[in-house]
């Protein structure tokens, strides 16, 4: 697992929110870390391309409506598409409990997060000494060298040593837990992905009249297991009718009568 878990932890650190290799935050934190792509890319170094798939899936789910406004981040979602997802495919124990873990592991991926940024603030600070000492070389290296080192230490590190150690222990340690323990981690998994899409449809609907369109999908997927190319065709003819059909809002009542009293007084 040495050259799996290399590719992972380099995957991770390329994909962190401050990495700038990848076109910055648009090949890095919104492409390869999101967890639909992260799914394929971690199944393909596994050799599971159906399991990470399945289980990056319904990770993203979860974290579909995540913001993260100045940094502040309720989970670390870079901890969440690699080692997290990884261990998911190792422990074999389906997309849910994989779901479970990478909840837990995103929640404690934020203290290595707050982590770097104490120590990018005394890198921040040695550059500022730098720059009052007319040091270029000191700037540089306070700037880019070593707050990118420490991205990559706290990044890869914690990443290797969990796909690399927990590739022998994790399925063993997921097999050997009480069934009422899997049981809750399968009902857990259940839920968290419907909480992110609610989440998410909370930010987007601005009357809870338009939640009947999500019910209609719901029940042709559901009930009618239509497939997602049938479900765009409906979808677009609901848009369709209910751009052409919706009532227009109510004219004010008082607006011909002032219009009427000033051609009065003209």
């Amino acid at each position: 697992m040495f050259i799996e878990a290399t590719l992972i932890g380099i995957l991770c650190y390329l994909g962190a929110l401050s990495c700038p290799w990848l076109l910055g935050l648009t090949g890095g934190w919104y492409l390869i870390t999101r967890p639909l792509v992260s799914g394929l890319l971690v199944g393909l170094i596994l050799g599971d391309v159906k399991t990470g798939i399945m289980i990056g899936v319904a990770v993203q789910a979860v974290y579909i409506a995540m913001v993260t406004p100045g940094g502040s981040m309720p989970a670390d979602l870079n901890f969440v598409a690699y080692p997290a997802i990884a261990l998911g495919v190792l422990s074999g124990q389906g997309p849910e409990v994989a779901v479970a873990l990478a909840a837990t592991i995103g929640i404690a991926g934020t203290i290595l997060f707050n982590a770097m940024m104490v120590l990018n603030s005394f890198w921040n600070h040695r550059a500022d000494t730098a720059i009052e000492q007319d040091n270029a070389r000191g700037i540089y290296l306070n700037s880019v060298i070593f707050p990118q080192a420490t991205n990559f230490v706290l990044r890869f590190v914690p990443t290797f040593i969990a796909v690399y150690f927990g590739a022998q222990y994790i399925s063993g340690f997921m097999e050997s837990l009480p069934k009422i323990v899997l049981s809750t981690m399968n009902v857990l998994g259940g839920i968290l992905p419907a909480v992110g899409i609610a989440i998410l449809l909370k930010q987007i609907i601005k009357s809870y009249s338009l939640l009947i369109y999500f019910l209609v999908g719901f029940v042709c997927i559901v009930f009618l297991k239509l497939n997602m190319v049938a479900l765009v065709i409906v979808g677009a003819l609901l848009a369709l009718i209910h751009y052409n059909y919706k009532p227009e809002p109510p004219q004010s009542v008082n607006a011909p009568r002032a219009a009427d009293d000033d051609e009065d007084e003209f």
